[in-house]
């Protein structure tokens, strides 16, 4: 869940403790394979490899996993199916927005399982394009706590390369944010000043926010968990803004 530096608090304690490592696991995998058909096997010559292959490592996948995911994406094993994106949006309580990115080879499959994970527990299926506009494409990149590591640091490591603002997520580490083309090398500007980073990846930010209450923070909680126990939905987007006491309220 992203779109504020908040959730991605929220999403780096929630992977650390994930009980559904499992359904992890396949996205990462899936990942993987899409960007190698994409791209080729090489993670040299291919930048979105390099990373779908670094951010499955940083949670534990399995080398043979990530290896035979390889083959079958950039067809050397004959293996691997054919996934596409496809963005799907709707509402949370409150008008909050949901941005819902699937990756899939059954356009059906895909779409009965977000309305009915929408439907089932307080969200609503919205028209192609009636929240997508509060959203723009950015290159995010999550850099872990180390010691004697401060947001002035990881700034100037990455300022000349592009990024364009790093927030301190306190026990999340740092978020930094750039254009998605500048990814590459804002990641890569982290690497030489031996900065150590959790994911490098493309994603969706909100430019307005829609405050939300304890009550209200819940309910989104619950669609978002929802749409993301399905193995059709590889990321979740939403433009709800929870006051860092709430945050706290539900941590604990």
């Amino acid at each position: 869940m992203s779109g504020h530096s908040k959730w991605a608090t929220t999403k780096h304690k929630k992977a650390a403790i994930d009980a559904k490592r499992g359904k992890l696991f396949a996205k990462l995998i899936k990942n993987i394979e899409v960007a190698a058909r994409t791209g080729g096997p090489d993670p040299e010559g291919n930048p979105t490899l390099y990373d779908a292959v670094q951010k499955a490592k940083k949670n534990s996948v399995p080398n043979e996993n990530i290896d035979r995911a390889v083959k079958r994406g950039g067809g050397l094993d004959g293996g691997g199916v054919d996934y596409e994106t496809i963005m799907y949006e709707g509402y949370g309580p409150g008008g909050v927005a949901l941005l819902i990115e699937c990756l899939t080879d059954n356009r059906n499959r895909a779409a009965s399982e977000v309305r009915v994970a929408l439907t089932r527990n307080g969200g609503n299926p919205g028209d192609a394009g009636s929240v997508s506009y509060l959203f723009s494409r950015r290159g995010v990149i999550l850099v872990p706590n180390a010691d004697g590591l401060g947001e002035d640091d990881v700034l100037s490591a990455v300022l000349d390369a592009g990024a364009e603002e790093v927030n301190d997520l306190g026990e999340g580490g740092f978020e930094v944010l750039c254009e998605p083309t500048d990814l590459v090398a804002v990641r890569t500007a982290l690497q030489e000043a031996g900065i150590d980073y959790d994911s490098a990846e493309a994603g969706f930010q909100a430019s307005t926010m829609v405050p939300v209450d304890e009550d209200g923070a819940k309910k989104v909680f619950k669609i978002v968990d929802a749409l993301e126990d399905s193995d059709e939905v590889q990321n979740v987007y939403t433009n709800a803004d929870v006051p860092d006491e709430v945050l706290a309220k539900l941590d604990a």
